[in-house]
């Protein structure tokens, strides 16, 4: 087991199962599926990401150093929670983009009924330990705990 801690970028408590990449998640190309296309699961269509290519998001600890992409990115994230279609919580080793940062906190303020924790800076350290099925739990103060 290990600990780190970040910012909250959004506020929340939530234990759910990793998923990780250690590229960029472009946004765009990884929920294109869940948001044009009705899958519920959002699975993963980038496939430029061999992490992720082709694994579920929706419902994970999405764990990633950063959000790649287009100026749609936030757009991307405020409409994968409006369908009920995000991860449970985004896990960023580095400081979150302003865009992506911007669609999360929209999604926290105006969807009251979804809630998507975000912690970023947990460091370079974080996406070394995490693997895709453990255990995450993130806590209201932005510690992570990974087992």
């Amino acid at each position: 087991m290990a600990i780190f801690k970040g910012r909250i970028v959004a506020p929340g408590e939530v234990t759910a199962e990793a998923v990780v990449t250690h590229g960029g998640l472009n946004t765009l190309a990884s929920f294109q599926k869940a948001l044009q296309f009705g899958d519920k699961n959002a699975t993963c269509g980038d496939q430029s990401n061999p992490d992720l290519y082709g694994k579920v998001m929706a419902g994970k600890a999405l764990c990633l150093p950063q959000t790649i992409g287009s100026t749609t990115g936030g757009m991307v994230l405020y409409c994968a929670c409006a369908m009920g279609r995000q991860p449970a919580c985004m896990l960023f080793s580095k400081p979150i983009d302003s865009l992506a940062g911007a669609g999360v906190i929209l999604a926290d303020i105006w969807l009251k009924d979804t809630k998507m924790p975000v912690v970023d800076s947990l460091g370079d350290e974080f996406l070394e330990f995490v693997k895709d099925g453990m255990t995450v739990t993130v806590k209201a103060d932005g510690e992570v705990e990974v087992k």
